[in-house]
């Protein structure tokens, strides 16, 4: 799972970053769904990855929602929000795709005076839904807010960035008030599903290419809660489908990165060590010791 950067988002858009949004602190910009498909012709719109910014759409179209063990099929209008942090997989089933979406980073909505933070908001928090299925007259007024937002945007105001995050929040705040649309959880795909989602969030976290980087996941009660699944029945899933405990995944899937790190960089223990999730060196030499029967220092000496 590769992680998409805002640069990197307008060129799988064929598009070029607008220079008055590049200089502002954080970034913030609004597309059309149909002025993008026409561009992209046949290319899927934003495939999901790992993303450094947020995301907000009035979507109109057939699509179907698959969160964990949850499947949402929208028919006609809806609401969606997006944050990096809950994995996802949205179904298109039609061609006939309206509406508008917009883009922006942490840094953007943190000017604001208002000293909201997106991830302490409901309609961010791991393990929700945030797709709502909304009305005629909804669709209506949220496309009101979506055009307010895009003539904001063209214009020489010279507080429109003010202007256009208390827009952002008008969404939000109007998202938290809807309910949920109803959820079915089909049995014979809920399994793989969350195998699959599980596989999606550990591997997203690597590679590790810095010291600075920490692994946020790291227990079978970390990816439990993010998944919004008990954390026994996590295990039971990942038994039966892998053979192994989830915290026989994790640890051989961070056992697996040390070693690379180990091999191919000159990062000291400690380094590694941190950005592996562990407070102390100690700590990491155990598991590393227990994993391998090696100590990280032997084994770079091995591979050296």
């Amino acid at each position: 799972m590769e992680t998409t950067s805002i640069e990197q988002f307008y060129q799988e858009i064929k598009a070029s970053i607008p220079p008055e949004i590049a200089r502002e602190i954080g970034h913030f910009n609004i597309f059309s769904f149909e002025e993008l498909a026409a561009r992209l012709q046949d290319k899927p719109v934003m495939p999901y990855n790992k993303r450094t910014y947020y995301k907000i759409s009035l979507i109109t179209g057939k699509n179907t929602a698959e969160y964990a063990d949850k499947v949402i099929e929208i028919e006609k209008s809806a609401l969606v929000f997006a944050t990096p942090k809950v994995p996802y997989h949205w179904i298109p089933k039609d061609k006939d795709q309206k509406g508008y979406f917009c883009v922006f980073t942490a840094e953007f909505l943190a000017r604001n005076k208002s000293g909201v933070v997106l991830d302490d908001l409901p309609i961010f928090k791991p393990g929700g839904l945030p797709i709502f299925q909304i009305s005629p007259e909804q669709q209506l007024e949220i496309e009101e807010i979506f055009k307010k937002m895009n003539k904001e945007l063209s214009s020489d105001y010279i507080y429109k960035y003010d202007l256009l995050r208390n827009y952002v929040l008008e969404i939000i705040h109007y998202g938290q008030k809807l309910q949920p649309k109803s959820i079915t959880n089909p049995a014979h795909n809920a399994s793989s599903r969350i195998s699959s989602l599980f596989i999606e969030l550990l591997e997203r976290q690597f590679p590790i290419e810095s010291p600075m980087q920490h692994l946020q996941l790291r227990t079978a009660n970390d990816f439990a809660k993010r998944l919004a699944i008990h954390v026994n029945h996590l295990n039971k899933i990942l038994k039966e489908s892998t053979g192994k405990t989830t915290t026989h995944v994790i640890s051989a899937r961070i056992t697996q990165e040390a070693k690379i790190l180990l091999k191919q960089t000159n990062w000291n223990i400690s380094e590694i060590a941190h950005s592996l999730g562990f407070e102390e060196v100690a700590h990491f030499s155990n598991f590393f010791r227990k994993q391998t029967a090696l100590s990280p220092n032997n084994f770079r000496s091995q591979s050296s």
